[in-house]
């Protein structure tokens, strides 16, 4: 049984930080092809934020560039978000995802937690 639980997400001002982390339980992440973050605003797609592949490669949204970070640690069996120069644009509930493919696909999702960032 796998589940995720993101944690980390609350109300911030216009250029502060916040640090995100998804707790993987049930399996351990290097399972994963990768772990990635998205996010998700009222009348909007959700979008990929940042992912992290096993091999260790990184992707990020352009928006996000040079602000957000992913990272992981396997002893914790945790990925993290770091979030800084935080903008009202980054508003948005963050959810966890871990994905495998080998032999057929599957995707776990966390429940999701809500960023709020004040201008």
């Amino acid at each position: 049984q796998v589940q995720l639980e993101e944690s980390g997400g609350g109300l911030v001002q216009a250029g502060g930080s916040l640090r995100l982390s998804c707790v993987v339980s049930g399996q351990t992440i290097t399972y994963f092809n990768y772990m990635a973050w998205h996010r998700q605003v009222p009348g909007k797609q959700r979008e990929l934020v940042a992912a992290l592949y096993l091999g260790g490669n990184e992707q990020y949204v352009d928006s996000v560039k040079g602000r957000f970070s992913i990272a992981r640690d396997d002893a914790k069996n945790t990925v993290y978000l770091q979030m800084n120069n935080l903008q009202a644009e980054d508003t948005a509930v963050y959810y966890c995802l871990a994905r495998y493919a080998a032999g057929g696909s599957r995707d776990y999702w966390g429940q999701g937690t809500p960023v709020t960032v004040s201008a």
